[in-house]
């Protein structure tokens, strides 16, 4: 081992210096590319729908709601809610949702009835994580100071205004937005 070691600093006798340089690049624009693909791969629709119990319950939640399909045109998609922008937050989230890949692939998720299962404990993971991090990814598309006030109820008005003096974030009142089957006492439909 050690000599194994020393061998790895000991100046190349067939390759220049110029040439290990060169190849180290090549290797390192190779490995940012695959990885940068792999990221964007990992955040489409079509990768999260993939797996048949993410298209079968959370899918069909979202295509029913506001950030699907509105007036606006304006849609969102699964990463946008679920995958931070940030990289550090992002890298620490495709981890913790290796969990459901995982799931998927172990049979604990695999059917609509074991998603139904433990959707309470996944949807309580996500707004746990949202809460820690002030619901970043809501924050994204909607900034409580450009909101209309004028077209909001007098409740939402009072809440929006409110909400850092009370030291509320989105998911505080908007947990099933997207999802609205998962709240409890709600049946999923199959």
């Amino acid at each position: 081992m050690l000599s194994w070691l020393r061998g790895l600093l000991r100046p190349s006798a067939k390759y220049s210096v110029l040439a290990l340089v060169g190849a180290g690049l090549v290797l390192g624009v190779v490995g940012v590319l695959g990885f940068n693909a792999t990221m964007h791969a990992t955040n489409t629709e079509a990768f999260c729908t993939s797996c048949h119990e993410m298209g079968s319950n959370p899918f069909p939640q979202l295509q029913e709601t506001t950030h699907f399909s509105n007036p606006s045109g304006v849609h969102a998609s699964c990463s946008d809610c679920h995958v931070p922008k940030e990289f550090v937050p992002k890298m620490i989230r495709k981890i913790q949702a290796s969990r459901e890949v995982w799931g998927h692939f172990t049979g604990v998720i695999d059917t609509p009835e074991k998603y139904a299962a433990h959707a309470p404990a996944m949807k309580a993971r996500e707004v746990a994580r949202l809460k820690a991090n002030n619901s970043q990814e809501c924050r994204n598309c909607h900034e409580v100071e450009r909101m209309l006030e004028t077209s909001q109820t007098a409740k939402a008005r009072k809440y929006h205004l409110s909400m850092e003096s009370q030291g509320k974030t989105c998911i505080d009142c908007h947990a099933g937005i997207a999802h609205p089957r998962n709240l409890p006492g709600v049946a999923a439909s199959h």
